[in-house]
This record gives C-alpha cells, sequence and structure tokens, in this order.
C-alpha cells in the first residue's frame, strides 16, 4: 500500500502537458486569467495560437500548452471552470 501511495505522488509531481482552446469573453478583457495559470498555479503556459478582434473587441480564442504537474493542472482547470469560462481539451493545434 506505501508504494502505491508513492507511486501516485511521483506521478502527481511529473511533468506533464496539456493542450487546451480556451474562450476569453470580452467581459474577462481586464482580469488577467492566464497570468493567473503562472502566477497562482505555478503553470508554464506557452500561448500556440490566439484569435483576438480588432482593438480587443469581442471574444478571444486562445490555444494554449500548460506544463506542470498534473495536481497542479487540475487547480488551474478547476479554476478556468469556476470562472466559467468555455474551455476545449486536447485540441489539435493544427485546426486554424
Amino acid at each position: 500500500m506505501a508504494s502505491q501511495t508513492v507511486s501516485a505522488m511521483i506521478s502527481d509531481n511529473q511533468l506533464t502537458h496539456k493542450r487546451i482552446r480556451l474562450r476569453i469573453p470580452k467581459d474577462y478583457h481586464q482580469e488577467p486569467v492566464i497570468s493567473r495559470l503562472v502566477s497562482n498555479y505555478g503553470l508554464t503556459v506557452n500561448i500556440t495560437a490566439a484569435i483576438l478582434g480588432a482593438n480587443g473587441i469581442g471574444d478571444g480564442w486562445f490555444d494554449l500548452d500548460l506544463q506542470g504537474s498534473s495536481a497542479q493542472i487540475e487547480s488551474a482547470l478547476t479554476y478556468i471552470n469556476d470562472l466559467d469560462l468555455e474551455i476545449w481539451h486536447d485540441i489539435d493545434t493544427a485546426s486554424w
């Protein structure tokens, strides 16, 4: 049983990647949503693609490559869900 606990701890701390597509509505333009993924959850975030309206009008779409432990990524995804932002998991970044 102890080896299962150690194994679970190692997998929780092992770095992993998760690719998502995130829609940030215009109401959230002044909120540092992506910045908080780094500062509050310790993730490395790479913006691989983005679509923004002219002069920041309208919604923004971001393809993000999140890197961190499984626990960090899950906590960050919970934060995004709590904001009620639209998110697509495991996206194909070549689709744009």
